[in-house]
């Protein structure tokens, strides 16, 4: 059967897998042994941890091996399978990667995709179309997102988040993630959302300078999966300010149009259409 690998299962990669899934193309996710998803609730990368996972309507489950993601397919779902370098025999399960998508956001420059894919589709910043992929579509917020480019590069790293950064919720320290709330709780500013345990230490009190508190108040948005390793400065979460639970749950505007892109970039190709439904 014909496939349509993603590599990472994120926001993003699942917007891309969701527009896919739904036009009828079959479609498997490769991702890390531990994910880290911010905004878990909308990313396929969670069946990982959960053996499967519901975004809009569509169903990914974990697969231990091609042969497991292969009985996946045929039962019309979106396998993830921990292969962080993309490279396990999926023929042997009678599985044809025919496109490669590139989703891990990773915003530094990229060697060229799998050769072994007929067409390859990178996600932003760090491809270069006729060198590391064949198509670049477009992550950066504005006029030109989601477009699909196939000659020059995408926006370069802003190294700034997209909208107003003081909704983020960034690791003040490293050490372990441990939640006091919830992704879809309404929170206040000042609350405290989550702290970083000191592996080692003794965690009996917090200090101020461990804690995650809220920015700003509204709906926690997203917040990295508890009892995950964090640095200090990484981004771990985001409140939104709309306060709207049922955003939780549903891809964003940015997602789905990035995935938009991705379809566009596979039905141009005349060689790449003509194998998609196959």
């Amino acid at each position: 059967m014909n496939v349509v690998l993603i590599r990472g299962g994120g926001d993003l990669a699942t917007g891309a897998a969701i527009r896919l899934d739904r036009a009828g193309m079959r479609v498997l996710i490769t991702e890390i042994a531990q994910p880290l998803a911010v905004r878990r609730t909308v990313s396929f990368a969670e069946a990982i941890y959960e053996g499967g996972i519901i975004v809009e309507g569509v169903l990914a489950r974990r697969a231990a091996d091609p042969h497991e993601a292969a009985a996946i397919l045929l039962a019309g779902h979106i396998p993830v399978i921990v292969d962080p370098t993309a490279s396990l025999p999926y023929a042997a399960a009678a599985i044809d990667i025919v496109a490669l998508v590139d989703a891990r956001m990773t915003k530094k420059p990229q060697p060229a995709l799998a050769a072994t894919s007929p067409f390859t589709v990178g996600l932003g910043p760090g491809f270069m179309p006729g060198e590391s992929c064949h198509a670049v579509v477009e992550t950066l917020r504005g006029h030109t997102l989601g477009r699909v480019y196939r000659i020059q590069p995408p926006h370069p790293n802003t190294s700034a988040p997209d909208g107003d950064p003081s909704r983020l919720l960034l690791a003040p320290a490293d050490g372990v993630i441990v939640a006091h709330a919830k992704i879809g709780d309404q929170v206040q500013a000042g609350q405290l959302i989550a702290h970083i345990h000191k592996v080692g230490g003794v965690n009996d009190s917090v200090p101020l300078s461990r804690q995650v508190l809220a920015p700003l108040a509204g709906v926690l948005r997203g917040l990295i999966r508890p009892g995950l390793e964090v640095r200090v400065g990484m981004k771990i979460g985001d409140v939104d300010p709309r306060n709207d639970p049922a955003h939780c749950h549903l891809a964003s505007d940015k997602a789905l149009a990035v995935g938009g892109g991705v379809l566009e970039a596979l039905l141009t190709r005349p060689d790449v259409r003509a194998l998609l439904w196959n």
